[in-house]
């Protein structure tokens, strides 16, 4: 019953930072997930597979999980360096590279 706390990184389709503000705690799955002969499904039989919590900050979620006895792995979050770019930089005089139609 080991939980993962971690920050989610945004998505392929995702250019914002939308949903990667807070930290989750999630279970790490007990059981493997076994396909369901007649349909082909996917089923599992452990519930706290479905727990997912989310907290403001990293110490929220680590407090939470030292104060209630859950083993955890923390997952430090790796921050993008965001280069600021503006339009006019396109037509500068100094530009590297040919601009092109």
């Amino acid at each position: 019953m080991t939980a993962r706390i971690y920050r989610p990184a945004r998505n392929a389709m995702q250019s914002g930072a939308a949903n990667t503000r807070q930290w989750l705690l999630e279970f790490e799955p007990q059981q493997k997930r076994v396909a369901e002969p007649l349909m082909g499904w996917t089923s599992s039989t452990d519930m706290l597979g479905q727990v997912r919590l989310s907290f403001d900050t990293k110490e929220e979620a680590v407090a939470y999980a030292l104060r209630e006895g859950i083993p955890f792995r923390l997952e430090e979050s790796h921050e993008t360096k965001r280069r600021p770019l503006s339009y006019s930089d396109n037509f500068r005089f100094n530009r590297i590279g040919q601009w092109t139609h």
